[in-house]
């Protein structure tokens, strides 16, 4: 009789020793996706690689720096849809090569790469949080990280909401009569 309570106690216990040890491991897949998709980014930005940037990035990001482009391409009255500028961002063109040179003028990524801690904040179901603490600051940075379409993307615009165009002096964004 001892026998059987004991290989009773044995099967109820099992199946939530083996959910929690799924769950650890699902934990633990989703934790390296999110890092994983962050650290392609700055390894893109690092490497020039625009497309891959771009690809990286959540759609609102993407919309805040088209309309944040197409702002800066009306003032010059060039003439450009959102979709020009979204397909040039996407193929790595001129205009992504102006916006990403000047915007990596003034953000480097090997900072985060090679200077910071990542440790992973919050995580739920469809949003994350990586909190990047470099080695000279007391003050983490968050970086907000959205799933989007099954893939975790970087929201840019959602980390750095009031960023600005340091990049407007940028030759893309000029006529030619002005240069």
């Amino acid at each position: 009789m001892l026998f059987f309570a004991c290989v009773l106690l044995i099967c109820l216990a099992l199946p939530s020793a083996l959910c929690a040890s799924t769950a650890d491991d699902e934990k633990a897949a989703q934790t390296d996706a999110i890092l994983a998709s962050a650290d392609g980014v700055f390894n893109a930005m690092k490497a020039k690689d625009y497309p891959a940037i771009w690809r990286g990035l959540t759609l609102k990001s993407q919309k805040g720096i088209v309309k944040s482009v197409r702002k800066a391409l009306d003032k010059t009255g060039i003439v450009n849809t959102d979709e020009s500028v979204r397909d040039d961002f996407a193929r790595g063109g001129e205009l992504a090569q102006g916006y990403w040179g000047g915007y990596l003028v003034q953000f480097d990524p090997r900072s985060a790469l090679d200077e910071c801690t990542w440790n992973m904040g919050e995580i739920k179901k469809d949003k994350a949080e990586i909190i990047l603490l470099h080695k000279k600051s007391e003050n983490p940075a968050i970086l907000k990280m959205y799933r989007e379409a099954g893939a975790w993307k970087v929201g840019l615009d959602e980390t750095f909401a009031t960023r600005q165009m340091p990049f407007e002096n940028s030759r893309f964004f000029h006529s030619p009569a002005k240069n």
